[in-house]
């Protein structure tokens, strides 16, 4: 690990002038001891909890210091302030390759970096000796002062439900606060602010500006660059060929909250987060300097926002994991504990039915049926007729009723809209730029009338009637519009910018009041739950037997990526477009194995279904065997619900398996393996448990009872005799 000197704890620097604002502080310094720091050894993926995140200074460089053990950022502050240093502790790489701006912004017209130095002499790497010889631009924006604190909670987590245990909200750290001014009487007076957030035990940054308007009249955002980081290129490839993508650095993981039209982030983020070619860096290998080394957070378009006088306008986050291995199960346990620190209402995973009729006495019937058997809440499907944009008073008072009735037995009810997609009149539809179309063909604009009247009729049902989820089916993908619809939206400019806005708002809204939200989408770190976990929806029009399968492929491979709560998946009780008989569980009864099979192959990996029908059950043979299912979940549902470690893909050609680890819990893993022909296996399966915790032995608890303990290799595996009966499961909890 890389030591640095004098780390000290840094308050509120506020400055009458530049000068002052430099000179104050280093006096202060100087008379302090220097002090080293080093990072801690154990793996954050397995106890997190030495790495605390803190803001400090290093005496020797004049630099302020972010750190948590697992990454350190680094801000020169005269002669103006820039991050001169983003440098992966564990893997003691530097990230950074050369000194760009905190930010850029266009006001009015007027293009202003926001901080930065000049005089860089080349730009494959950054030492201190150049550092000390750089300039401030005179025509930036000039570093007036900062404020350090902790993480506020960019929108408010109502928990009412099961969740991961120890989720903690906000999540803790330490946050940086740059504040950037213009010099020159000419200039109209604003300040921009770029904020910082390190969180306590992840490798995780994130950053967003303020533009304050100090003036008395309005003036406008037109543009802004939210971050640029001159990042070591991938490779180092000398010539281009059509057709042949350029690696990108794998280095940095980047998210951001204006995310949209996507079950992926990389789909979800790709009109934000941008991997640009940098035309300072002459001195890199490709000959036509086409390397994709410079990381570009902006919008697309505008966002071109006025800001009255007074007002302050704030851009969206952007997130930013730094990787320290490059194997894919590590990288994707690294994305999900991101998104269980930065996002943990995301671990909330009530057990639904997604039911098919809009009777509310059927209604209640099947709230009943529910209770017989676990499940945890009803959802009014797509298909059910149920039109929750119905504002007649009865219908509500009818509805309050049964939201009411649900409550009383421990149900959650929700119900479903469909937004993009949907034609509502040519006059509210968005109007695509020439040589584009809407994502799906066709999709409402959020700012239209009918748009605006839809985002106060979600609001006031959930108020009216008290119900608990909302199926949100395509909510607004970022299509772009080039209608002005006043006084919301001014044109294409400014419309993407302004639906996304309306649309999180409205997301965080229900979040605040503890509205569970599936939507098809990436918008996460907006308040919603959980999208899809990735499948094709004609495939539950296939045989039973071949939907079993595509389950567990599904989950294994969206689980890269997502917790397993993350994902929904889908059991079609009744039919789901096409397939007849042989592709429904309907009657339940008669397909009762199935039923237990779609049941363990969802549940046993942790992920909930849309168990979508007119009923959970038919007879009490049916009853009970849902029953059985859900009541072992529960049992195990911590670990269930914790990160999958990948062991072998199903293929219907032998076992295929998944561990569950959390190395916080007492059942360290569990490890459910699948059995998907029709005889009994018997087999050795050779399982990694690092990820558990576990170091030297390991007790493994079976389903039948068998109990056996065994010591861990040098590698932290073991090897582990399974017999699995046909179309069956068998589990072990590993402690």
């Amino acid at each position: 690990m890389i030591p640095y000197t004098s780390l000290l704890p840094l308050a509120l620097l506020s400055c009458a002038s530049q000068a002052n604002s430099q000179e104050r502080p280093l006096e202060q310094l100087r008379a302090l001891e220097a002090a080293e720091s080093t990072a801690p050894r154990t793996d954050y993926l397995i106890d997190s909890s030495p790495f605390v995140a803190e803001v400090g200074r290093n005496e020797e460089r004049n630099e302020i210091v972010m750190s948590n053990g697992l990454v350190r950022r680094a801000w020169r502050i005269s002669p103006n302030a820039a991050c001169v240093e983003l440098t992966n502790l564990r893997t003691g790489q530097a990230l950074l390759r050369s000194v760009r701006p905190e930010a850029r912004v266009r006001i009015d017209g007027t293009d202003y970096d926001v901080g930065g130095l000049l005089g860089q002499p080349n730009h494959a790497y950054l030492t201190p000796e150049w550092l000390d010889a750089m300039a401030a631009d005179p025509d930036a924006l000039q570093f007036v002062g900062f404020e350090t604190g902790d993480p506020v909670a960019p929108l408010e987590w109502s928990r009412r439900r099961h969740a991961a245990p120890g989720a903690q909200w906000p999540p803790a750290g330490k946050a940086l606060h740059l504040h950037f001014e213009p010099r020159g009487a000419d200039t109209p007076p604003f300040r921009v602010s770029v904020h910082y957030e390190l969180y306590d035990g992840v490798p995780v940054f994130s950053k967003w500006l303020t533009v304050e308007n100090l003036s008395a009249q309005a003036i406008r955002v037109d543009h802004f660059v939210a971050e640029e980081l001159a990042i070591v290129e991938q490779a180092n490839w000398v010539e281009n060929r059509d057709g042949v993508a350029f690696p990108v650095p794998d280095s940095i993981h980047v998210e951001t909250d204006f995310a949209f039209g996507g079950f992926t982030h990389q789909n979800a983020n790709r009109h934000v987060v941008h991997w640009q070619t940098d035309p300072l860096y002459t001195s890199q290998v490709n000959w036509a300097r086409q390397t994709p080394c410079l990381l570009v957070c902006e919008p697309t378009y505008g966002p071109a926002q006025s800001i009255g006088a007074g007002d302050t306008f704030q851009s969206f986050r952007s997130i930013e994991l730094l990787h320290d291995a490059g194997d894919r199960e590590r990288r994707g346990l690294a994305q999900r504990r991101m998104f269980r620190r930065l996002a943990p209402w995301v671990t909330e995973n009530p057990i639904t039915h997604h039911l098919l009729t809009n009777d509310s006495k059927r209604v209640r019937e099947a709230i009943d049926e529910a209770v017989a058997v676990g499940f945890e809440a009803i959802i009014l499907s797509f298909g059910s007729g149920f039109n929750m944009e119905n504002r007649d008073p009865e219908f509500l008072r009818e509805w309050t009723e049964v939201a009411d009735y649900a409550e009383s037995q421990g149900i959650e009810l929700g119900c479903y809209s469909l937004f993009s997609s949907r034609h509502v009149g040519d006059e509210h539809m968005i109007v695509s730029p020439e040589g584009q179309s809407p994502t799906h063909g066709r999709c409402p604009a959020v700012t239209s009338a009918w748009g605006l009247q839809w985002l106060d009729t979600m609001r006031s049902f959930y108020a009216e009637t008290g119900f608990d989820q909302f199926e949100n089916d395509g909510p607004y993908p970022g299509d772009v519009d080039v209608s002005a619809r006043p006084p919301m939206q001014s044109g294409i400019e400014d419309s993407r910018w302004v639906q996304w806005r309306l649309t999180s708002d409205l997301y965080r809204d229900l979040r605040a009041s503890g509205v569970y939200i599936n939507a098809p989408d990436y918008y996460f770190f907006s308040g919603s739950n959980k999208c899809g976990m990735g499948y094709r929806e004609v495939n539950w029009s296939l045989p039973r037997a071949q939907q079993v399968i595509h389950t567990r492929q599904n989950i294994f491979d969206g689980t890269w990526t997502k917790t397993p709560s993350m994902g929904w998946m889908h059991v079609p009780l009744a039919e789901y477009q096409g397939g007849g008989a042989a592709a429904t569980i309907e009657p339940l009864d008669e397909h009762r194995d199935h039923y237990r099979r779609m049941l363990i192959s969802n549940l046993g990996m942790g992920v909930q279904a849309h168990y979508r029908g007119p009923r959970l059950w038919d007879t009490e043979r049916t009853r009970d065997t849902v029953l059985e299912a859900v009541t072992w979940f529960k049992n195990y549902r911590d670990i269930l619900e914790s990160d999958i470690v990948h062991g072998r893909r199903a293929d219907g050609r032998d076992l295929d398996w998944v561990l569950h680890a959390n190395p916080q819990l007492d059942r360290k893993g569990m490890l459910c393996v699948y059995n998907p022909l029709d005889h009994v296996v018997t087999k050795t399966l050779r399982v990694n448990l690092y990820y558990t915790g576990l170091n030297d032995t390991a007790t493994l608890r079976f389903g039948n009872g068998d109990v056996v303990t065994q010591e861990l290799a040098r590698d932290y595996t073991i090897d582990v005799q399974v017999t699995v009966p046909a179309g069956d499961m068998t589990w072990a909890v590993i402690q």
